[in-house]
């Protein structure tokens, strides 16, 4: 499998790296599947394998650390942290005090002495960056990880935490993992031209937009999956939003029919082309799903192939801006904080 190099890392890793989040009671993957799945994704090429505390409440990274074994120095391992794990309020967040806590229960967990990528899950608009930074940096000069990122930052974020780092003397973020598909491009306008600008290597996860892509929606047919009823309206096919995304997946479908490949096959094939990309999560929870997933590494879409694509979705917008799944910015999430008293 192709390797491109992860923004200044130096690291490589596989184009199609392997999202741990169905292993465990989410997805439903108990260790003997966790084991089969991991084994034939490092016999595939992958070498990246990303993963988070709050998967599973760590039991996807327990799984994950028991199926690499002896085979965990031949990858890059990534997990995140910042969500709250627990009913405990100290449980979650990016302050010192959990960060400091959170990658040695990780360790534990993965069975391993250091983290490959550690990245923070979501923003802690609590917390300062630089005390984020400042942390992670102490983590880093410990050994305890090699590199650290960001996930699911806004650009202007993503900004501040560059200049951070250079104006305090600190390790920088390297990279940035975030949601990229079809139906989501506006971070085409923002995100990925400042990641490319900084070296950042920039890691997508639900390029399938939560199954829209792998065709499981359908017109007058109910989402009826539980994981389906938590996202609530994306999946109400009621809304004008919804409706656009059928219709544009059914022009998607005729793409892909003329290119005899697959709708998932062409989603992930798209966000693989751009050029701020390193990787793509892909996040099977059974072999055939995986072995699908994996053509995808050697498809290529040309320009006439991709021009077809934007006349479907403009560049640098969204189908529906409310999938963004970004923590809400307090300055617009409070409302006294947007309006004069």
């Amino acid at each position: 499998m192709e390797q491109r190099t992860l923004g200044g890392t130096g690291m490589k890793v596989s184009v199609l790296g392997f999202g741990a989040m169905n292993l465990g009671a989410w997805g439903e993957v108990d260790q003997e599947g966790a084991d089969r799945l991991v084994g034939e994704a490092l016999d595939a090429g992958i070498t990246l394998f990303d993963t988070a505390d709050i998967y599973s409440f760590g039991e996807s990274e327990t799984l994950l650390g028991n199926a690499l074994g002896k085979r965990r120095d031949d990858i890059v391992l990534a997990t995140k942290f910042r969500n709250t794990v627990s009913e405990n309020p100290l449980m979650g967040g990016a302050s010192r005090r959990y960060i400091t806590k959170a990658v040695e229960d990780s360790l534990r967990r993965l069975g391993t002495d250091h983290i490959d990528l550690y990245q923070v899950h979501r923003p802690d608009w609590d917390t300062d960056l630089d005390e984020i930074l400042t942390a992670l940096t102490d983590l880093q000069r410990a050994g305890k990880i090699i590199n650290f990122g960001s996930s699911t930052f806004p650009a202007h974020t993503i900004a501040e935490g560059q200049w951070l780092a250079k104006e305090r003397g600190l390790s920088r973020f390297t990279t940035e993992q975030v949601s990229y598909s079809i139906f989501q491009r506006a971070i085409e306008a923002d995100v990925l031209p400042l990641a490319q600008k900084h070296n950042m290597g920039i890691l997508i996860w639900s390029p399938l937009a939560n199954g829209w892509l792998a065709g499981k929606i359908k017109r007058d047919q109910p989402v009826t999956s539980q994981r389906a009823k938590l996202a609530g309206s994306e999946f109400d096919l009621s809304t004008p939003e919804n409706q656009r995304k059928l219709g544009i997946v059914e022009g998607l479908q005729e793409i892909a029919r003329d290119l005899d490949i697959s709708l998932a096959e062409l989603a992930l094939a798209f966000a693989l082309s751009h050029p701020a990309v390193s990787s793509v999560l892909i996040g099977p929870r059974m072999p055939e799903h995986l072995q699908q997933n994996l053509r995808a590494a050697d498809i290529s879409l040309d320009d006439a192939t991709l021009d077809r694509i934007d006349a479907l979705t403009r560049p640098g917008t969204d189908v529906a801006p409310d999938d963004r799944y970004q923590m809400p910015v307090p300055a617009i999430a409070n409302q006294h904080l947007r309006r004069r008293h």
